[in-house]
């Protein structure tokens, strides 16, 4: 493959970084680029990226602001919660489970407008670099992919600033003065980090969240809500179907209100070192609790156990980025084959911050009020049967002890 880039695809967010690349990649490749903006669900207006691109020079016919919001919580978002996904016991993966979309909708543009080349604006010390980049060459083994943060010598807000001002690149207030953090944002969660959150000893202030209120200003009512699920996946909230990113937007609005889902998290990144950083995720956190309720009544004991064995290896693949390896593909057709009965209803009240699980009823139910009862079970259980189990059990240990271990 020849190292002359004609035309590149740019993950492109209109803000100072990535216009910055945009015009960086024009220069120093002398090539057309080629702008793609995910509507993921992150809040924000969208269509001054496409203003922003076209008077840096880009074709009208070569920017493309996709709404991929339903895609991303139908095909992402809910697989992922199938399995009950957790990295390191706190992380429900907000920022590492868009990765892989965009990096697929990139390649597909790359493949649609003949582009030899995507890029991204994620830094040298970062796992999105990664994340990208593996989703790249998964999908198209031959792509050249260009990372300027690994090549360019801007290396400083203050840089990036100077470089914009030269070549006329419209620089907002906000971004003039040093940023306290650095945010990412998707219909799943908020993540924070850098400046002010960096020394893990100070607590977060409540300036950084955005997403929830705090929940010593929540309501002081509880409010009692039911999530029914089909296969594993959500699909109403309190009796109302709604659609995958309708549903997962209905719970945001219930979390924030709530103060539920605020996480404080020193993380161990793939690249190699620790970093800290603040996760809003409200709707996700209620939504993994009520899944892992309807589990509970309808999943057998062996299958429910062999999932929380699998679990921490699925979590720890999209956290690094394998999003499209053959191992998470296996273990994914494992986890949705384990969700053929997990349908029913679970009932949560919400209250000060969390999420508390009250209910849950299946059609698919393996509980038996009858067998598990403290009353007469008229002989569906022979209590009897107990002494052989556990005998047959105690046998090795029997034999160890007379041994002397």
């Amino acid at each position: 493959m020849s190292d002359k880039i004609n035309r590149v695809v740019l993950a492109y967010s209109g803000g100072l970084d990535t216009s910055v690349i945009l015009k960086w990649l024009q220069q120093t490749y002398n090539c057309e680029v080629v702008t793609f903006t995910a509507d993921l669900g992150q809040g924000e207006e969208l269509e001054p990226a496409r203003a922003k691109a076209e008077l840096m020079g880009v074709k009208p016919e070569h920017i493309f602001i996709d709404d991929l919001r339903e895609e991303f919580v139908k095909d992402y978002v809910f697989p992922m919660m199938r399995a009950n996904a957790v990295y390191e016991g706190c992380y429900l993966l907000g920022t590492s489970i868009a990765r892989p979309l965009i990096a697929k909708r990139q390649i597909e543009i790359a493949k649609m407008v003949g582009a030899d080349a995507v890029s991204h604006g994620a830094t040298g010390k970062g796992n999105d670099q990664v994340r990208f980049e593996l989703g790249y060459y998964a999908l198209n083994p031959d792509i050249k992919v260009i990372a300027p943060w690994r090549e360019w010598d801007l290396t400083s807000r203050t840089a990036l600033i100077e470089f914009a001002e030269k070549h006329q690149i419209p620089v907002p207030k906000d971004k003039r003065g040093e940023s306290p953090f650095s945010t990412d944002a998707n219909l799943l969660h908020t993540s924070s980090e850098g400046k002010v959150l960096e020394d893990p000893w100070e607590e977060v202030p409540e300036y950084v969240f955005s997403r929830t209120v705090s929940p010593e200003d929540a309501p002081d009512s509880p409010e009692i809500i039911t999530i029914d699920f089909e296969r594993g996946d959500a699909v109403a909230i309190n009796g109302e179907g709604l659609s995958p990113a309708s549903l997962l937007t209905k719970l945001n609005d219930l979390g924030r209100k709530h103060g539920i889902g605020r996480l404080d998290l020193l993380e161990n990144r793939f690249v190699g070192m620790k970093s800290r950083g603040m996760y809003e995720t409200p709707g996700g956190t209620i939504l993994h609790l009520a899944h892992r309720g309807i589990e509970q009544i309808t999943l057998d004991r062996g299958a429910a156990h062999l999932k929380d064995e699998l679990m921490p290896r699925y979590a720890e693949l999209i956290y690094n980025g394998f999003w499209f390896s053959p191992e998470r593909e296996m273990l994914q057709a494992a986890i949705d084959y384990s969700q053929d009965k997990v349908t029913g209803t679970v009932r949560l009240k919400l209250y000060k911050g969390a999420a508390h699980l009250i209910g849950r009823k299946s059609p698919y139910s393996l509980y038996s009020e009858k067998v598990v009862t403290f009353e007469d079970d008229q002989g569906a259980y022979d209590q009897r049967d107990a002494e052989g189990f556990i005998k047959l059990n105690a046998l090795r240990l029997r034999l160890l002890g007379r041994r002397g271990n």
